[in-house]
This record gives structure tokens, C-alpha cells and sequence, in this order.
């Protein structure tokens, strides 16, 4: 066994490992020491994988990120990234318990399911013998990772609110009817505060006089919803940024700036459908359901833009084509 396929098993057990103590944290929420167990386990998950990728590049000589098993281990990478960067700023263990599963299904499916042949390194096609591929690729990878994230959180911020919808009730309204009926005191000063006193400024909305959960669930749920934006937001500039380089290259690989390739066309049908979830964040000020459901809808959408070129027919950038 070398040393690459010792890495796969190892880092595919430590997120199998990590998943498990997130996981225990959540039912056995009194110790403490299992999400901190999670949290070091996946500083640990990517050290290993960035040391993959690194072992990779020094030993072929090209930026990792020429073929689908590449590709794949560098999304789990930049997800456990997204994943430490927001448990640090927000110090809510619960985020590693809904995107390592993520980064598990990844490794294992780039580890264990794609064969030897798509694992192995490989001469680059000369369209990717080119500066733009770290670029390009680089900025495109960290913004899936980053609405993966955010859209996850939106669609667990929809599993806790659904899970009390029946019992909500605002002061005269109902917030399983309508979460997005009150409009934010200011979005501009929403998005400049800490998160820490994010409840405060919803709080004008006057949550205080809720009697469905505790004062602790709301603050999740508007944490979570909070969390699920502010990802987003980080996101989709790179989206944007990815796309407008990867048109660039087109032209210099290909003499176009756009071919309505399958992967260039999801990619606008992602962009739009981000865009859509802020403007309704930012223009109409919805926040809580309506917004979780569009960033759900969004997930899906990210997934077939990366892997439904794959899947659904060869294009220009069918590089690690499966069937």
C-alpha cells in the first residue's frame, strides 16, 4: 500500500470517527469533550487531505485538480476549511455534525467508488496546461464548498423550524405561517454586527413574547439562519469570480468566451439561484423559512453543477467523466 492510499483510508476513517463524536454530541449534549473531539478531529481531516493534495502536486508536478478524484478530495478539504473557520467564529459545535457527513460522502466516494484508473494521476489535456487552472478551479472549488455549507445550514435551520412550527406563535402572528413577515430593523447593520448580538437587533421584532421554546432554541435558530447567510455572502463572490476567470480561459483555450457547456450553463442556473436567495436576504429583508427553502433548493443545485456534467453527458469540461 503507498503512501496515497494510506492517507484515503486514514482520512476517510478520521471523518467516519469525527461524524460520530458530532453526532454523540448532539444527543449527549451534557459532555462536552465529544464536540471538542470533533472539532480537533477535523483540524486533523485537513491537515491529512491538504497533505494528500500536497504530496500529490510535489510528486507529479501539477496542481491537484486535474481529474475527479482530485477534485473531490480538494471539496472535502475546503469544506472541513469552511467548517473550522465558521465553528471558530460562531462556537456552535452543531455545524460539524451537519457538513462532516459531507466530507465523509466525498472521501469515501473518491476513495472507494471511483476506480483505480480515475484515482491515478494523469498527463494534463493540453485545454488545462495553463496558469488559470489554479485559478480557476481554486476559487471554483472553495465557492461550492461554501454554499454547500450555507445551504446546509439553511436546510437544518428548516429541520429545527419545522420541528416547532405547530408551536409557534408570535404576539398576534403566527411564525410557523409567516417567519419572514417582520422586516429587519437594518440589513446593513444586521450584516456589520457581532452574531453574538445578532438576537438583539432581531429581537426588535419582539421574539421575547414567544412561549413555543426556549429563549436558547430561538438564538439557535437565528444563529443557524444567520450562519447560513453569511456563508452564502462568502460564497457567491468566488461563484462569481470563478465564473467570469473560467470565461477568460474559455477564450484562450477555446475562442469563446461562452459555449453554453453543460457545466457552464448549471453554473449560471447556480449563480441565479444564489443570487435570488440575496436578494431576498438583502432587497426584500426575508429572512428565517423563505430564504432556508431557496439555499435548499440551492444545494441540489451546486451538487448537479459540480458532478451532473459527470453524469448527464460529456461537454468541455467532462474531464473525469464516469459513464
Amino acid at each position: 500500500m503507498d503512501i496515497s492510499s494510506f492517507l484515503d483510508n486514514i482520512i476517510f476513517l478520521n471523518l467516519l470517527a469525527i461524524t460520530i463524536f458530532y453526532w454523540a454530541s448532539l444527543i449527549y449534549s451534557n459532555f462536552k469533550f465529544l464536540a471538542k473531539i470533533g472539532l480537533y478531529g477535523n483540524i486533523c481531516a485537513n491537515f491529512l487531505i491538504f497533505c494528500l493534495l500536497a504530496l500529490r502536486w510535489l510528486t507529479f508536478g501539477y496542481f491537484p485538480l486535474s481529474n475527479l478524484y482530485e477534485s473531490l478530495m480538494f471539496l472535502a478539504w475546503a469544506i472541513t476549511l469552511i467548517t473550522l473557520i465558521i465553528q471558530d467564529r460562531a462556537k456552535i459545535s452543531l455545524i460539524g455534525s451537519v457538513s462532516t457527513p459531507i466530507s465523509l460522502f466525498v472521501t469515501g466516494f473518491a476513495s472507494l467508488s471511483l476506480p483505480e484508473s480515475m484515482q491515478a494521476p494523469a498527463p494534463l489535456v493540453p485545454a488545462l496546461k495553463s496558469n488559470w487552472l489554479m485559478m480557476h478551479v481554486t476559487v471554483m472549488m472553495l465557492s461550492y464548498a461554501s454554499l454547500i455549507v450555507g445551504s446546509l445550514l439553511g436546510i437544518f435551520f428548516l429541520v429545527l423550524y419545522k420541528s416547532q412550527k405547530e408551536k409557534v406563535t408570535l404576539k398576534g402572528n403566527s411564525l410557523g405561517a409567516e417567519f419572514t413577515s417582520s422586516r429587519l430593523p437594518d440589513v446593513a447593520l444586521y450584516q456589520a454586527q457581532p452574531l453574538e448580538e445578532y438576537s438583539t437587533l432581531v429581537g426588535q421584532v419582539d421574539l421575547k413574547e414567544t412561549s413555543f421554546m426556549s429563549q436558547g432554541r430561538l438564538n439557535l435558530l437565528e444563529s443557524i439562519d444567520n450562519l447560513s447567510y453569511r456563508t452564502i455572502s462568502f460564497g457567491f463572490p468566488l461563484l462569481t469570480i470563478g465564473i467570469i476567470s473560467g470565461a477568460v480561459w474559455a477564450n484562450e483555450a477555446w475562442g469563446s468566451y461562452w459555449s453554453w457547456d453543460p457545466k457552464e450553463t448549471w453554473a449560471l442556473i447556480t449563480w441565479l439561484v444564489f443570487a435570488s436567495y440575496l436578494h431576498a436576504r438583502i432587497i426584500k429583508s426575508w429572512q428565517g423559512e423563505k430564504p432556508a427553502i431557496i439555499a435548499s433548493f440551492g444545494f441540489v443545485v451546486v451538487w448537479i453543477c459540480y458532478l451532473g456534467v459527470n453524469f448527464l453527458g460529456k461537454g468541455l469540461h467532462t474531464y473525469g467523466q464516469i459513464f
